[in-house]
Formats: C-alpha cells, sequence, structure tokens
C-alpha cells in the first residue's frame, strides 16, 4: 500500500475468482518478478468493484485504469505495454465509447461515476484477507472511538441522528432496534448478522463478506457495546464457502490483534463473535426462524411479540441487523451523523447497495444515494437494455417484491415510494426485463419459487401460495378464466394478511403488481388465448415466413422431434403437431425466417 508504489489490484470476488482471477494474480506477479519490476509495482488481491458481468477484473493505481476480462495468455502483453513502454492496452479496457478519452479511468465510465461509495468504501482498495490494509484506512478507529469517547447511549444517539434503517428489506430504524434490546430486561445479550441472503440474483452480503469482512465485525462490536451484548454471531448461507473463510479470517485476525475478545482497547469491553452456516433455507432470513436455526431447531418463524429484541436467542434480548446494515455503521461513528443524513432523502437516509442483474448491459453490484431514480441506475449505472430492447419492467425486492413498468421509471428509490408503489426495497435484488419478459411467467416463477421455500407452518402461506401456482399455471397453459384474475386478488389478500411472517406476507406483492401494471397481459392469455411475449409454450406457434425463408437447412438441423421439412433451397415448414415449441429453429435462422404467431 505504500504511495510510489504501482498497485495492480486483481478481483478477488467469487464471480472473478470462478472465471480464474486467481491464476491471473499468479500470471501477474511471475511476469512482474520476471521483468524486474517488483521493487516498484505490487500486485496485491482486491475486493469486487462491482463490474461482475465483465470480470476477471484488475485496476491498475495511481490513475484507476481498469482492465477488464483478462486471461492468463493476456498479462506478459499487458504487463510489457503498461509497464515497461508505458502504453496502456486499449483492447484490454472497457468500451471506450462510454467515455471521452481513450484511456478511460474508473470514475469516467458511466457504471462507475454515478456512485455513492459508503459501505463499499474500500472497493479495490485492500486485501480482505489482510488486517493491516484495513487498519491503514482508518478501520477500527470507529470503534476504539466508541469505546473511549461515547457512551453506549451516545452511539445509539449517533445511530439515530443518522437516520440509519435496517438494509435487509423492512427498513425499521436502526436505532430503535437498538435501544428496545439495550432497555430489555436479562442477560446474556446478542447481536446477529443475518447473512442469510436468498433473493434470486442477488449477491450484496456476499460480495461485502468476500471482501470487507472487517467493516462488519467492527460494525458488530460498536452495536454489542451499544445494546450491551457480549456475544455475537455472523449466519452466513453454506452456498458462500469464500464469504465463509474470508470471515474465518478476519475473524482470528481481529481477535489475535486485541479487536475482539477480553477488554477490547483496555476499556472492559469483552465481545467475541462466532460463524453459523445456514443450510440455505430462504426462509431463514427471517429473523425468528433464522435464530431457531442458530439453536439447532428447524427454521421456522414464530409468531411476534415478544419481538427478538425483548426474547430471542435462547429467549434472551437479542438484536439482528443484515450484513450491509452492519456495514454501514463504522462509517457513521468515524464521520458523523450529520455527514451520513446528508445522504439520501428526508426518511431514507444513506445509500443502497443492487445487485443489478437481467435484462441489462451493465449486470453488477452498485452502491448508489437514496432517492435516486430507477431510470438513472438502469439506463446510467446499468446502460441500458442490449440488443436494442424495450424496456419493459424491473423487479425490486426479491421474489417479494413488486414490478414496476416503465411509466415508473422516474420512482424515486426509498423506502416510502417503492412500497406506496407495490413494491418493496427488499435486500437490494433489482432484476431488469426486457419487452421478451412475459410478466405472468414471471409471477409464476416467483411463486413457484415461494412455494418451495415456504416453511409450511402457516396455513395461508402453505395453502395459498399452492393454490395462486395452480391458478397462474392454468393462466399461462391457455385454460384460464376470466373469474381468475378476481380470485387472484381475493387470494393475495388474504395470503398477505393471513400470513405468519414476513415471507407469506409480501408473498403476493409479483402477482399484485403485474396484475395492477401489466392486466393486459392477464386478459390477452385468459380471452385471446396468446402470450403477447410469446414466451409460454402452450400459447404460440412457431411459424416459418416463405419471404425470408432461403431454404438453407439450418433449423431442419437443429430440431430435436424432426419436426421442419423441405427441400434445399426451398421453403421449410413445421409440423405443428410435432413441434414442442422449443424455440431452437428460431435461435439458429440468420434470416429472421422463424416467427411467432
Amino acid at each position: 500500500m505504500k504511495k510510489d508504489h504501482i498497485q495492480v489490484w486483481v478481483c478477488s470476488g467469487s464471480t472473478c475468482v470462478s472465471k480464474g482471477s486467481l491464476t491471473i494474480r499468479a500470471v501477474f506477479e511471475q511476469e512482474i518478478r520476471k521483468h524486474k519490476l517488483s521493487d516498484r509495482v505490487a500486485v496485491l488481491a482486491g475486493r469486487c468493484s462491482g463490474t461482475c458481468n465483465r470480470g476477471p477484473i484488475a485496476v491498475i493505481e495511481p490513475g484507476h485504469i481498469i482492465y477488464q476480462q483478462l486471461t492468463p495468455e493476456d498479462i506478459p502483453f499487458l504487463v510489457k505495454e503498461h509497464f515497461l513502454k508505458g502504453k496502456p492496452v486499449q483492447r484490454l479496457r472497457t468500451d471506450v465509447s462510454e467515455t471521452k478519452t481513450m484511456i478511460p479511468t474508473l470514475m469516467e465510465i458511466d457504471f462507475f461515476k454515478h456512485q455513492q461509495l459508503v459501505v463499499l468504501r474500500n472497493r479495490g482498495r485492500i486485501d480482505p484477507d489482510k488486517i493491516d490494509e484495513y487498519i491503514a484506512l482508518d478501520g477500527y478507529a470507529a470503534l476504539a472511538k466508541a469505546l473511549t469517547s461515547l457512551s453506549p447511549e451516545g452511539i445509539i444517539s449517533e445511530i439515530e441522528k443518522a437516520g440509519l434503517r435496517g438494509r435487509g428489506g423492512a427498513g425499521f430504524p436502526t436505532a430503535t432496534k437498538w435501544m428496545l434490546c439495550r432497555q430489555a430486561d436479562g442477560n446474556p445479550k446478542y447481536v446477529i448478522c443475518n447473512g442469510d441472503e436468498g433473493d434470486p440474483g442477488a449477491y450484496m452480503d456476499r460480495s461485502i463478506l468476500e471482501s470487507d469482512p472487517h467493516a462488519v465485525l467492527e460494525g458488530m462490536a460498536i452495536g454489542a457495546r451499544a445494546i450491551g451484548a457480549q456475544r455475537g454471531y455472523i449466519y452466513v448461507r453454506d452456498e458462500y464457502p469464500l464469504a465463509v473463510e474470508r470471515v474465518k479470517t478476519a475473524i482470528q485476525q481481529a481477535r489475535h490483534y486485541g479487536l475482539l475478545g477480553e477488554n477490547i482497547f483496555q476499556t472492559g469491553f469483552d465481545f467475541d463473535v462466532e460463524i453459523i452456516r445456514g443450510g440455505g433455507a430462504f426462509v431463514c432470513g427471517e429473523e425468528t426462524a433464522l435464530m431457531a436455526s442458530i439453536e439447532g431447531k428447524a427454521g421456522r418463524p414464530r409468531s411476534r411479540p415478544p419481538f427478538p429484541a425483548e426474547k430471542g436467542l435462547w429467549e434472551k434480548p437479542t438484536n439482528i441487523n443484515n450484513v450491509e446494515t452492519w456495514a454501514n455503521v463504522p462509517a457513521i461513528i468515524s464521520r458523523g451523523a450529520k455527514w451520513y443524513a446528508s445522504l439520501g432523502t428526508e426518511k431514507s437516509k444513506g445509500t443502497k447497495i443492487f445487485s443489478l442483474v437481467g435484462k441489462i448491459n451493465n449486470s453488477g453490484l452498485v452502491e448508489v444515494p437514496m432517492g435516486i431514480t430507477l431510470r438513472e441506475i438502469i439506463f446510467g449505472v446499468g446502460g441500458g437494455i442490449p440488443n436494442g430492447k424495450r424496456f419493459k419492467a424491473v423487479q425490486t425486492g426479491g421474489p417479494s417484491g413488486g414490478c414496476i413498468p416503465e411509466s415508473m421509471l422516474d420512482l424515486t428509490v426509498d423506502y416510502e415510494a417503492l412500497t406506496q408503489a407495490g413494491a418493496i426495497m427488499g435486500s437490494g435484488g433489482l432484476i431488469v426485463m426486457d419487452e421478451d419478459t412475459c410478466m405472468v411467467d414471471v409471477a409464476l416463477y416467483f411463486v413457484s419459487f415461494l412455494v418451495e421455500e415456504s416453511c409450511g407452518k402457516c396455513t395461508p402461506c402453505r395453502v395459498g401460495l399452492q393454490r395462486m401456482k395452480e391458478m397462474l399455471i392454468k393462466i399461462t397453459e391457455g385454460e384460464g378464466e376470466e373469474a381468475d384474475i378476481e380470485r387472484l386478488e381475493k387470494l393475495a389478500r388474504v395470503i398477505g394478511s393471513g400470513s405468519l411472517c414476513g415471507l407469506g406476507q409480501t408473498a403476493p406483492n409479483p402477482v399484485l403488481t403485474t396484475l395492477k401494471y401489466f392486466r393486459n397481459e392477464y386478459e390477452a392469455h385468459i380471452k385471446q388465448k396468446r402470450c403477447p411475449a410469446g414466451v409460454c409454450k402452450k400459447l404460440i406457434v412457431y411459424t416459418i415466413d416463405p419471404q425470408k425463408c432461403t431454404g438453407c437447412g439450418v433449423c431442419v438441423k437443429s430440431c430435436p422431434v424432426d419436426a421442419i421439412s423441405g427441400e434445399k433451397k426451398q421453403v421449410h415448414v413445421i409440423d405443428q403437431q410435432l413441434c414442442t415449441r422449443c424455440g431452437s429453429c428460431q435461435e439458429v435462422c440468420s434470416f429472421d425466417a422463424v416467427v411467432i404467431q
């Protein structure tokens, strides 16, 4: 981290590691040694930069120059050109059309320049396996301040003035949660980090734990001091092995440095953390189900009250926040509540991390201020929709969230605005959909997911979701009735109002929002027996346009059931009795001759 060194930060996040970034880092090191550059060039393990669709990634500092989609074969040439000749390699950088300069830096690229980093403040700046690098960037200074300069009530007051709300879904005020737990009778008290991230397409928590685990540990220690806890648990799903290993390493290092354990900073404050690996049940993202899992029981929610702040883990007062919430805490204590409260909107302060996925040019992890519009995220940060397609909807808040249509692209991203639109903030998933998406099929997908993940404890969720799934299947197969729309709406209200936990209470959102904003698609499926997007197999017919067909025969070879016939250089036809509507003929046709009716 010496200022006089050139630094090569090779991403060590899960996505880049899966694409070979560890090998790329090794080749970088080999080439740097080969050319005797070790005295001025340092190769380091960097955290996720967020541009996950363009990995493996390396960032060169100083200069913020980013190289993307690297292969081991690229590195020898890159080292010679960039470090020996001083010529950045244009073909290995991002699309220069995004910038006005021939050598764009990180902050000139649309994906980065619209972001504002608080939780991801150390992005690309530290090796997550080295505590010294976190400390070098003022890591654990906030904990020192909290233990030596602030009372527990003073800590909570700072969090309250900052306006921090829980980033796990509902947006409950963090300070209120902490104060309730502090005032509750009973000892010991516990703090828990909820890292059971189960939303399809979401990986915010995983990335934070993998790339800046000490920020989470420091936040938990500060929170523990505020509520009077001496023990903490980080609950991480077992599908995140790299996150688990890095958190383990961080805990060991923090203990070795006296930042966890007994008498931290010689203040008499004791606090330690343990990792609990979850089995991957989506319902364990609900706090009472998560606590049951930690206790060794089946992960099922329990009725409230009493709330966890009064009777939580082992019937003791417990405070649960998610990974992103804890990672915000050190920044607030270090820089002050006034600074944090200046970010975002009146009621939704600070920033929010989103995993931007789906039909989007720049997918990845982004951190933006609260109050930004969906349009700015999707078309500013995300770069819009690929292949010239039209934007159709964005799903916010995971499987229990809602689908927001094109007409509401200027909706601000904050808790109140999204709730009013029928969606939720959730943990931060944003799934972008284009014109080729069937919204009835989308509702069916998310309801099917929730049917599988329901714990089955309460009847509205267990039975109601299954009935809702059956009705949606009927509609997508062309067997729906006009009365099904009213039945879906009534059933959704029953499920939402009668379910025990947040999973069931928010489960109808995909159906309710698609009915609200895309009712015409339901009506087309039911009344016209037609899928406007051409997705639902039983409602589409593949035909060959005789004006475009050249008789090349490629579609004949691709058809798995021999449903296409025709002589070479003659117009081909599809036997509708044999066709399984797999779509392979349309995929291989170079002349757009295969069309959906």
